[in-house]
């Protein structure tokens, strides 16, 4: 099969508006995370998210077509285009890719919920004012695909256009999607882009009613706490991340930059609870990525970092660290794990994109980001999580997770690239 690399990268999220001021902030520990302000949280057990500030979608899209996108498409369209520019498709005088790759030029979205802002406001506008007054942009502001649909009309991507709603694992999944499609013949280029934006009472009052989510409302920046013994539940996040991927031959051709290659990713299905999770399933997602690795060379990798799912529940952080010492045969053989969620929140469908590019970033610049807010750690989550401060090494190949409700896994893995 053809090789696969990353040649283009691109983030909004709560503690920057671009790959780089994110990158450095979370190496740097710092914390987005701060009450909200997306809506009057008052009435709500929860009054606290991770939410992007100063936003404004004017700028990168015209003005009449802000309405007819849900907040999550606003954002996805702003990573899109970054990752683009950054990959020399695209410039900033012209968004669209050159007419002769752009039938072998596709887009893949992900989210896990798409418009819930845009649902919730016009159910609330159906309910008081009736039927006629919903918005006519209503529908397709709110449809997850219409992520890809946006990206694929500003840029003239013609290739495959698809969607993922797999829960928090969305983004991964779509990620793997693309190496399937473009190591398999079907596209030369995709662009995939994950993106949510869920801070709304419907989002942060469904999660709260599923006791998911940290109520330590009094300290928003330690609220969020992977592997810490006084977690209790994740933030909510929002953003997007967005990746482009392509053969290895096209990116040698025009002389791209390559921050990665994906040697593997594996998926799998827990089929056991809606959503608590089991070792099960996050166990054979990474073992499935291991083995495609060693099918491909001929032997397994040797992984130097592991960005988790990591999310900061009391279940989820100890079934991860338990299949991570499982893969690697004990805790005494495991590689360093962090999770980034300390400083961003947990970004649901955005999550494995978002993730993914910190990986990244991280096997490029020699730098492992910290687990932040690690104040008393877990007994049962005894692996070397970076505490608080990240650490400089020398990285050669690096695995992301992500899992999601529904008991949905991936797992990828990426290699700093070689000739």
């Amino acid at each position: 099969m053809k090789r696969v690399v990353i040649t283009g990268l691109g983030t909004i999220n709560c503690l920057g508006h671009n790959v780089n001021d994110s990158f450095d902030a979370v190496v740097a520990g710092k914390c987005g995370i701060e009450e909200i302000t997306l809506f009057d949280p008052a009435e709500y057990s929860v009054k606290i998210a991770g939410e992007v500030k100063n936003f404004d979608p004017t700028t990168v899209m015209d003005k009449k077509e802000v309405k007819k996108a849900d907040r999550f498409i606003q954002l996805g369209i702003k990573a899109a285009k970054e990752a683009m520019i950054d990959s020399g498709f695209v410039s900033d005088g012209s968004n669209k890719v050159d007419d002769s790759i752009s039938n072998r030029f596709g887009v893949i979205s992900a989210s896990g919920i798409g418009g819930l802002s845009t649902i919730e406001s016009n159910s609330r506008t159906l309910e008081l004012k009736g039927p006629r007054r919903i918005s006519p942009f209503f529908i397709p502001s709110s449809l997850v695909n219409m992520l890809s649909g946006f990206i694929s009309i500003e840029h003239g991507l013609k290739g495959p256009s698809l969607s993922h709603v797999t829960a928090c694992a969305a983004s991964t999944h779509a990620l793997a999607d693309a190496v399937k499609t473009i190591a398999l013949g079907g596209a030369d280029n995709i662009l995939v882009v994950g993106a949510e934006s869920a801070i709304c009472g419907a989002g942060i009052g469904g999660f709260a009613a599923m006791k998911a989510l940290s109520t330590r409302n009094d300290d928003p920046q330690t609220s969020s706490r992977p592997f810490d013994k006084d977690r209790d539940g994740f933030v909510m996040g929002e953003g997007a991340g967005a990746l482009v991927v392509e053969t290895l031959d096209s990116a040698l051709a025009r002389g791209a930059k390559i921050y990665a290659e994906v040697i593997g990713f594996g998926e799998s299905g827990d089929a056991n609870h809606i959503t608590a999770p089991v070792m099960d399933g996050p166990l054979r997602a990474m073992r499935a990525a291991f083995d495609m690795v060693k099918s491909n060379t001929g032997e397994y990798p040797k992984i130097d970092y592991v960005n988790t799912h990591g999310t900061s529940t009391p279940v989820g952080d100890v079934n991860e660290t338990k299949a991570i010492k499982e893969l690697f045969g004990g805790k005494e053989n495991c590689p360093p794990v962090t999770s980034t969620k300390g400083q961003i929140g947990h970004c649901l469908g955005a999550a494995g994109a978002i993730e993914a590019i910190f990986a990244i970033k991280s096997l490029n610049d020699g730098i492992i980001p910290p687990t932040i807010n690690i104040i008393n750690q877990d007994e049962e989550c005894d692996l070397d999580y970076v505490p608080n401060v990240a650490r400089k090494v020398d990285l050669d190949i690096v695995m992301s997770n992500n899992f999601g409700f529904g008991g949905t896994n991936g797992s990828v893995i990426f290699k700093k690239y070689t000739k």
